[in-house]
């Protein structure tokens, strides 16, 4: 691919973290429909346990939330519910959720969301060095340390994976 192909311009998330003088790693792939996680780890060479999904949830009221979930996992419901306090939560329909974030479905990412929005991450995360989430738009992943992550969203830490 050549230089000028693998450029990726600026996205709400980008700018997110330049503004706060962030140094994140930026990985362009080709964007295939229903490819998930699955393949953008194959084309980039990573796994999949380390790429991180933006899932935008609601509670039982609509008051939206965001879950990072490891690429190979989904999220229980019912434990997210449970450790968060909430009696139901289930994921946004995508023109809810897009309006929430300012993000399509696909190129969501955590960073720059159109309004503040509480964050939750799969404890797990914590274990790598470096994880790979959206960057705001399909086919584009940055990558960055865990902590940074932690710092930046003020995630809170819940165990809700399940195996897909």
């Amino acid at each position: 691919m050549s230089d000028k192909a693998r450029h990726v311009s600026e996205t709400p998330a980008t700018r997110f973290l330049r503004e706060r003088a962030i140094a994140f790693g930026e990985h362009p792939y080709e964007y295939v429909e229903h490819g998930g996680t699955a393949e953008s780890a194959r084309q980039l060479g990573v796994d999949e346990h380390q790429v991180f999904k933006t899932l935008i949830m609601q509670d039982e009221r609509a008051r939206p939330l965001v879950v990072l979930m490891h690429g190979d996992r989904k999220v229980s419901t019912k434990a997210l519910a449970r450790q968060i306090g909430v009696k139901a939560v289930e994921p946004c329909a995508p023109e809810v959720a897009n309006r929430h974030t300012g993000y399509l479905v696909g190129g969501t990412s955590p960073f720059g969301l159109r309004k503040p929005l509480p964050v939750y991450h799969e404890a797990g995360m914590e274990v790598f060095d470096r994880v790979y989430l959206n960057g705001g738009r399909r086919g584009y992943l940055v990558s960055l340390a865990p902590a940074q992550i932690v710092l930046l969203l003020k995630s809170t830490p819940v165990q809700c994976a399940l195996d897909k």
